[in-house]
């Protein structure tokens, strides 16, 4: 308490609450709040003065504590004084607790206030009855009206020891137990008595679980410090890895102090500076955060991090470079508590030898004096782990810290702590001269070589600095943020993650990767692509724009660099100046049409690219976000490589094999006798529909839509006129690719889309895609590809229903679909205010881009935006009112966003479409994606 009392912000705190907080006997609710209130207020906005000023994030923390300490106090004073004006003498002596972050004098404004009202061994539960409400009554209800969240238990000593021994969670929040006010004798029996417990318990399961747990919430939050939104409480390297380090010693050593650490030698006094220094800036981080923040939140995700650089003063007038140089800071304090607290979870869960303050590497050798163990190069191999035979290996022979990581790989061998620690405190020898050598070169290509083992071997020379000292060029994507919504990792993580995923590749592991494997298998040099993905990203380290050609210019020198074969280096180089080409062409043009084919093919150019594009493609997309790709996807992507494959294999036997495909289908239907069909409608279905159509349908799915066009032709007789044709709709599930199939056949009309779009919003089912082809005789055939909201096939029959009628109606009596689509955007909106999500969700950069692509002879409109339910009606609503038609539709959403593309056409179509009316298009849809409500804009 002393070091407290004797800080001038802590003092004024407690000063302050003695003039603000004076309650007289039986003060009730409403004399009490209004003080809290302004007490609370009045504090957190002094807490903030300080923090803003630049106060270290642990005072702040500390300070945030005091200011709660006291009011509880005050609480704690008036609910004893009011127990005894009711009750008289309390029946027992009790202790006010406080557990967890609040016991370890950590809070932030948003952080949960956990209490503990503790009584002695011996009550009786009848006894403290009515103390236990006037507690709760006095202090509980004032804290929930004052917005605090509050975690609150009430334990006899025996009860919280019971607890302790059953539950590791329990026993971590006890260990932090900090005595608030109230009885010191029954806190202090309760210490006694915990203490005593731990003494007797063997530590090594508390250990296990301890680093089980560690491991898993390492998985669960991406597994990596580098997250593009971090959990800077939860996340790897956060508040959570240093906080655990001290409960395995609490546990293990009986002190759970960075103090004891270094006094035992388990720290250095230089890493336990480095650890302190990193977690008072993570407290500062989170406590801007919350700050800014309106909810509990730990998430630093894309929309909050150019303000929270702002307010710890990373000044920078460029956002992105401001983003860049704070979260560099990050990631490099939050790595710095990731790499200490792992070395430390394994320094901890080796110590056992009575009277030792540690075990050494000595220790575990001459405890294995009978395990076979290999000596070579100055590293000793015993039982699948690698150690040094002494600390002056690499200063001998610097090469060594390439070659440790070969010898790794080939032994299938993990790197002892010891050695780790010697090969990050050596980097610096990796000079220019070894980066530019021959032997270093020839071993770095080797670990390139190992297929499916590259990723572990790079992700650990990433993890002890020596792949960016190696690779400079690569070290400057080292905790760099990407400026991209869907990215979920910086620059570096990425790069390895793609690694990680060809490593998966050749291993045969995931749902997706045999196309994958049969065609890298097929390349010339399949490990070649190893090298590729290193350096596909080289050029990000300049920014976003324009880092394809960039990363060819920083490749180039590369690859002389490493001595790889010259006659290599024009397809590395091709694929990393267009490995965003072919996802590029499959997400916003139509791969059924032979002209986007032809397009492809002519880039690519000849089969041994495509191979590695295909596959680097796969790699880039699934090490950006897990979730990204998905059968959808996965078929678009397989669909391009393998019509441009045939292409580029042989353009004449591809033609020739397309004619004898539709006259098999041809021949197929005619001989199946359908019944109700006459062959003549048969014959007018192949006359007025293009090639390309008989070549991306089944022959089940053209007999669908013949069906489905009798069905049409049969009310003629019966009609108006065609306008009044009620349209056919045919829904197929297709469990495989994870969604349903919508087939409409109509007459053609004009509107004919946005009336569909509006139809399948009312009916609360998102759609992925779609495509449409019209018959010479103005006969329409649409398809969307749909799911519902949740993911999957569409099960909901109501939805369907509601499809159907919605659609007849617009279609049939110009119905206005605009109310009900205000409607579903209404619920969604109410749905969102019950999220728990802890996201704050960022906005996404929008943009519309319309022009011309001359090898497709289309006019293209292109528009990125956050999604929202009726956007896709708005736009093609937008479209059709500027006199174009939608021809074809490419509709994608990632995360929150919505990437859509359209093939537009005059209605009229013998009017080409000029500059003017493609200008007036464009500011339209710019006005419609730029409106944040959406009532606004309809």
């Amino acid at each position: 308490m002393s070091s407290i009392t004797e800080d001038p912000l802590f003092r004024r705190i407690r000063q302050h609450a003695e003039k603000r907080l004076v309650f007289g006997p039986g003060s009730g609710p409403g004399e009490k709040l209004p003080k809290l209130k302004e007490y609370a207020r009045l504090e957190r906005e002094m807490l903030q003065r300080y923090h803003r000023k630049g106060d270290a994030g642990l005072r702040v923390a500390k300070a945030r504590t005091i200011m709660v300490d006291v009011l509880l106090e005050k609480l704690y004073q008036h609910a004893i004084e009011t127990y005894k004006l009711k009750h008289g003498k309390l029946p027992c002596e009790v202790a006010l607790v406080a557990l967890g972050g609040y016991g370890r004098e950590e809070l932030s404004p948003f952080s949960d206030i956990d209490l503990m009202f503790l009584f002695p061994k011996r009550v009786k539960e009848v006894a403290i009855k009515p103390l236990q409400e006037t507690l709760t009554n006095e202090i509980l209800y004032p804290l929930w009206d004052l917005s605090l969240k509050v975690g609150h238990s009430t334990r006899t000593i025996k009860e919280a020891l019971e607890e302790a021994k059953l539950e590791d969670q329990s026993k971590n929040a006890l260990l932090e137990a900090r005595l608030i006010c109230g009885s010191q004798k029954v806190f202090d029996k309760f210490t006694h008595d915990y203490n005593r417990m731990l003494e007797h318990e063997d530590p090594t399961p508390y250990v296990r679980f301890r680093l089980k747990d560690q491991a898993e919430r390492r998985e669960k939050y991406g597994g990596t410090v580098f997250m593009q939104e971090p959990d800077i409480k939860n996340g790897v390297g956060g508040l959570r890895d240093y906080q655990n380090i001290l409960w395995m010693a609490r546990i293990r050593l009986g002190e759970g102090s960075l103090d004891a650490l270094e006094r035992r030698r388990y720290l250095t006094p230089q890493e336990r500076k480095s650890l302190e220094t990193s977690y008072s800036f993570l407290l500062r981080v989170r406590n801007e955060l919350h700050f800014e923040s309106t909810r509990p939140t730990d998430l630093l995700n894309l929309e909050k991090q150019p303000s929270v650089a702002w307010a710890l003063g990373y000044r920078r007038e460029d956002i992105f470079r401001r983003v860049e140089w704070f979260m560099r800071d990050y990631y490099s304090h939050a790595n710095r508590i990731y790499t200490l607290s792992r070395l430390l979870e394994q320094r901890l869960a080796i110590t056992g030898m009575p009277g030792k303050e540690r075990i050494t590497l000595r220790d575990v050798i001459r405890s294995r004096q009978t395990s076979l163990e290999k000596r070579f190069d100055g590293f000793i191999l015993r039982e699948g782990v690698l150690g040094h035979e002494h600390s002056g290996i690499f200063g001998e022979d610097p090469d060594r810290l390439i070659r440790v990581f070969r010898y790794a790989q080939q032994y299938r061998a993990r790197l002892d702590i010891e050695l780790q620690s010697l090969i990050t405190n050596s980097t610096q020898l990796i000079t220019p001269r070894i980066t530019h050598a021959e032997s270093p070169n020839r071993t770095f290509r080797s670990i390139l070589q190992e297929r499916g083992q590259v990723y572990p071997t790079l992700s650990l020379m990433h993890e002890l600095g020596v792949l960016g000292r190696f690779i400079p060029e690569f070290g400057e994507l080292t905790c760099l943020v990407q400026h991209e919504f869907y990215h979920r990792y910086t620059a570096d993580i990425h790069v390895l993650n793609t690694i990680h995923e060809l490593d998966q590749v050749f291993e045969g592991v995931g749902e997706f990767v045999t196309p994958y494997q049969e065609a890298i298998r097929q390349a010339e040099t399949p490990a070649l692509l190893y090298l590729i993905l290193l350096l596909h990203d080289l050029g990000k380290s300049d920014g976003v724009e324009d880092h394809c050609e960039r990363g060819v210019a920083l490749a180039a020198p590369i690859l002389k660099r490493m001595d790889v074969p010259e006659k290599f280096h024009p397809l590395v180089l091709f694929i990393i100046k267009n490995h965003l080409e072919m996802a590029r062409f499959w997400q916003r043009f139509d791969v059924d049409d032979p002209r986007t084919i032809q397009s492809f093919a002519e880039l690519v150019e000849n089969e041994e690219a495509l191979r590695h594009l295909f596959v680097c493609t796969y790699c880039d997309a699934r090490g950006t976000a897990k979730g990204l790709w998905n059968e959808y996807k996965d078929a678009l992507h397989r669909q391009l490589y393998r019509a441009s494959f045939d292409l580029l294999h042989d353009e004449e036997e591809v033609a020739r094999k397309t004619r004898e495909h539709i006259e098999m289908i041809h021949k197929k239907l005619i001989a199946s006798s359908l019944p109700d069909i006459p062959e003549d409608q048969i014959e007018a279905h192949f006359n007025l529909l293009p090639e390309r159509y008989f070549l991306h349908n089944s022959a089940e799915d053209i007999e669908l839509h013949l069906r489905m066009i009798n069905n049409l032709l049969g009310q003629i007789t019966e009609a108006d006129s065609v306008g009044s044709l009620v349209p056919m709709v045919d829904w197929k599930d297709d469990i495989d690719q994870g969604m349903s199939v919508v087939n409409v056949v109509t007459w053609d009309r004009a509107g004919l889309f946005y009336k569909l779009a509006g139809a399948l919003t009312v009916a609360g089912v998102n759609i992925l895609s779609t495509k449409a082809i019209s018959r010479g005789d103005h006969i329409t055939i649409d398809t969307f590809y749909v799911v519902d909201p949740s993911g999957g096939v569409v099960t909901n029959a109501h939805a369907r229903e509601i499809f159907e009628k919605e659609l007849n109606d617009a279609l049939l009596t110009n119905k206005d679909l605009m109310p009900g689509i205000q409607e579903k955007a209404r619920q969604a909106s109410r749905a969102k205010m019950y999220e728990t999500d802890s996201r704050l969700r960022a906005p996404i950069p929008s943009s519309v881009d319309i022009y011309h692509e001359l090898s497709l002879r289309r006019t293209i409109v292109e528009i990125q935006t956050n999604d929202h339910v009726g956007l896709l009606y708005q736009l093609s609503k937008a479209i059709f009112d500027h006199g174009f038609d939608i021809t074809f539709a490419r509709i994608s959403t990632e995360r929150t966003a919505a990437l859509d593309t359209f093939y537009i056409e005059r209605i009229d179509h013998g009017d080409k479409a000029d500059t003017s009316s493609l200008v007036a298009l464009r500011d339209t849809l710019n006005r419609i994606i730029s409106c944040e409500d959406f009532q606004a804009v309809i």
